[in-house]
């Protein structure tokens, strides 16, 4: 068996992953790891399969034929898991370039964004825009957690941070 990373996107409609998932499952693949997002209309989805090597052609080959799919696969390797891993929740009002903020303050320390999950949405009382954001990082020294938030903190006096584990 072989691993891939199959990244998808189409118009959402009913049905469409499970005519992903039973096209996998026709070509004796296994459906390991996925993230899978409906946004403004889009389905959009990371897959990570196994199947093995010569039912990869053949299932490329039906991705192909699902209607208004767009797609894009890769060979992948298993790869040993980070030493130390942290996950945060970090909410802020909203601004353009947050996402960069966090990515290079957490960068400036050598600490690696493993997962990263965020949503804009209205605080219910005030209306105003909030960024928020689901992350884990990793390091293959120990993390400092101090050092961590300490630079998620400089982003500004209106950022929450909460240690999920």
């Amino acid at each position: 068996m072989m691993r891939y990373l199959i990244t998808l996107q189409a118009p959402d409609r009913k049905g469409l992953v499970e005519q992903i998932a039973n096209l996998i499952s026709r070509h004796n693949g296994n459906w390991l790891d996925s993230e899978m997002r409906h946004i403004e209309g889009f389905f959009a989805a990371i897959l990570q399969i196994e199947v093995p090597a010569e039912h990869i052609d053949d299932l490329i080959e039906g991705l192909e034929c699902i209607e208004g799919l767009s797609f894009t696969h890769a060979k992948a390797q298993k790869v040993s898991e980070p030493d130390h891993t942290l996950r945060y929740q970090l909410v802020a009002n909203d601004r353009p370039g947050i996402v960069l903020q966090i990515s290079n303050q957490l960068n400036s320390i050598g600490i690696n964004i493993e997962k990263f999950s965020s949503q804009f949405e209205s605080a219910s009382h005030t209306g105003i825009p909030l960024f928020k954001a689901n992350f884990g990082i990793s390091s293959a020294k120990a993390l400092d957690e101090e050092q961590i938030e300490q630079a998620l903190y400089t982003l500004g006096d209106d950022v929450l941070l909460d240690k999920l584990s």
